[in-house]
This record gives C-alpha cells, structure tokens and sequence, in this order.
C-alpha cells in the first residue's frame, strides 16, 4: 500500500473516536421532567447521543454556570434564574437560523418571557407551572375536618391550622428565592421584593410554621406524596399531579389534589438554554429544535402534566390534561398569578443566610 494512502487511514482512524465523541449532547434538566421516550426518540432520529443529568433546584444550577465548565450543553433555569445568568454573561445567545419550528411558540408566552429574556434571545420557553398545594384527600379531612381550607394558602401558613397537620406531614420546597416570594404574596408584599424588613417578615411567617414541617426538599415530596407518606406539599403543579396519578395507579386509597389558591400563585417559565461554554451547541440547537416539534412536546406534556407553550401541540395533548384548571389554568386564576423575577447578588447573599436560619432554626 502507498505510503500517503497509509497516512490518510491513520489520520481517519484517529479522527473517527473524536468524531464520535463530538457527537454528543450533554443535558442537565429538572427531574421527572421530560417523556419516558423522548431521549430514545431523539438519539434514533438523529445519531446524537444524550448524557442526560437531573436536579431538583435552580440554585445548583445557577452555581454550575457561575463555576463555569459545566460540560453542559442545554441547561433548563427557571426565568428568574436565567434572567440572572445572561446578565452574567453565562448563556449564549440563540442561533434562531436553526430554530427552525420556534415559530410553533404561543407569541402571548413569548411576550411574557421576553421580560426575563429580552428579545428572546437566549432561551425557549420549555413548560410553563405553577407552584401550589398538594394534599392527601382523606388525611387533610381526617386531621382538619369540614372546615379545611383548602382553597387557600391558609392551608399551609396559619400555624393553628398546619400543626394540625403534622402528624401525616408537612414538605415545603427546598427554593429559597421561591418559598419567601410566595410567603411574602401572602402576607400582601411584593413577592421580588428586595427590602429586608419584608424579608424578615417573611421569615417570622416561615419559622412560625417551622416545628409542624417535616422537611424541606424540591424532589422527595413527589413519591411521599404519591405513597402516603406525608399528606401537604409545598410543590410544582407537575410534580404533584405525578404524586397524584402514582396513587391512583397504586390504587392504595390515597387520593392526592392539586390547589392554586385564591390568592394566587408563582407562575415559572422554565426555559431550555445553551451554557455560553457548551461544548457542543450545535447539538444543542438540535434537541430544542426537535423539542419544538408538536407531537414531541405534546408527549412529554402528557407525561410530566404541566403545560407547554407550543400551540399546535395542544391538538394532541390528552384531553383530561388541557381541559385540567391545575394544569392549563383559566383566565382567572392567571389574573392572580405572579412570576418570580431575578434578585441582585447582594439579596441573594442575604437571602441564603436567611433560608439557613428558617431550615435550621438557628
């Protein structure tokens, strides 16, 4: 054999592992939180393989990117987290050239998440959820009788009514930007709002209810949920209606509900984002671009039960899921919604320490 034929085949054979290697695509997402056959699907359809991670808050996240060299290609924050993370300088801004099904994104929600991502230009909105109360059915009426109120936050934050409760649990979120937001809507304060005398306030309503919480977590709640295991969460819509369609399936006579309260909810925008040192972005462009797909998105809608934003999949998402108030809400209780924004570092600081003193009491 030639000598220059011999030294193509070599380089070739070299190559070809670093080719293979390259395609790739490395995803951190939330989890339970994408169809059983979605990555199959994908790695079928196109020949790239998935590295497929979970977490179960945005705070680990946020720490990933800020550390930077995550090896992560597609991350997916919440809209007051990512709205942080681009003005630090941590996502990549998208090659919309090769988002070739965005245009199936309700422009409504596009509207609205534009005031997290300017322009849309660094994200796609993923699923949109609320966070909300879910309760054991025949627990709750057992521990609190007719008078429950479970079409309210009172369910959780008045103390007399929580302590009633936690003999058969209590789990609260373990999202601290999040949770005090939420306290702070309830006692009638801007949920973003930066003030530390409201954040103290928040704080004395939290700890007040403190001894009757069982733990805080943003993940263990879904199957002590579903089993029986505690009867109130503090979680994210799609996760209790998991809880809920687990127990049903057990058929162990726990009945678990989701409530948006009256007084309204966090809404979150979870959006699918590429890491600015992602090693393979355009692979990432890829799998978001396939997430875009109607009937893809539409599967893991049914799957995960919260709502996406891509209008030509509500045709084939399952009709108990979009005709669900807990899961496609009506106008109302949208009115009374409000979404999280992103703190300043300085908060943030003083947040965390915070959040500290409530989980430990010290």
């Amino acid at each position: 054999m030639h000598k220059p034929l011999l030294v193509a085949l070599g380089a070739l054979l070299i190559a070809a592992p670093a080719l293979a290697q390259d395609n790739v695509v490395n995803i951190y997402n939330w989890s339970d939180y994408i169809a059983e056959d979605t990555i199959a699907n994908f790695e079928a359809e196109t020949g790239i393989k998935v590295n497929y991670d979970v977490y179960d808050n945005n705070e680990i996240v946020d720490a990933k990117l800020l550390a930077g060299n995550s090896g992560y290609d597609i991350v997916v924050p919440s809209g007051n987290f990512l709205e942080r993370q681009i003005k630090a300088g941590l996502i990549l801004p998208l090659d919309k050239s090769k988002l070739t099904n965005l245009g199936n994104l309700d422009p409504a929600v596009m509207a609205t998440a534009a005031s997290q991502d300017p322009d849309n230009a660094h994200g796609v909105p993923y699923m949109i959820n609320t966070i909300g109360l879910g309760y054991n059915v025949a627990k709750v009426q057992a521990a609190l009788g007719d008078g429950a109120p479970i079409d309210s936050w009172d369910l959780l934050f008045k103390p007399e009514v929580v302590a009633k409760l936690k003999d058969c649990g209590v789990a609260v979120l373990d999202s601290p930007s999040e949770v005090t937001g939420i306290a702070l809507h309830y006692l009638g304060l801007d949920p973003n709002s930066e003030s530390e005398e409201d954040l103290a306030k928040a704080e004395a309503l939290l700890t007040s209810i403190k001894p009757s919480i069982r733990y805080f977590h943003s993940s263990q709640y879904i199957d002590d949920l579903g089993n029986g295991e505690i009867c109130l969460a503090l979680g994210y819509s799609g996760d209790i209606f998991i809880a809920s369609d687990a127990a049903a399936q057990a058929a162990q006579g726990n009945e678990v509900k989701y409530l948006i309260p009256k007084e309204g909810a966090a809404t979150l925008f979870d959006f699918l984002a590429i890491p600015v040192d992602a090693p393979h972005p355009d692979n990432a462009l890829k799998f978001i671009n396939y997430i875009l797909e109607p009937k893809v998105v539409a599967a893991i809608t049914n799957y995960v039960f919260y709502a996406n934003p891509n209008l030509p999949a509500l045709e084939f998402v399952n009709e108990e899921v979009k005709s669900n108030p807990g899961i496609y809400p009506p106008a109302e209780t949208i009115a009374k919604a409000f979404v999280m924004k992103a703190h300043s570092p300085e908060f943030e600081e003083v947040l965390t320490r915070t959040w500290t003193r409530i989980k430990t009491g010290l």
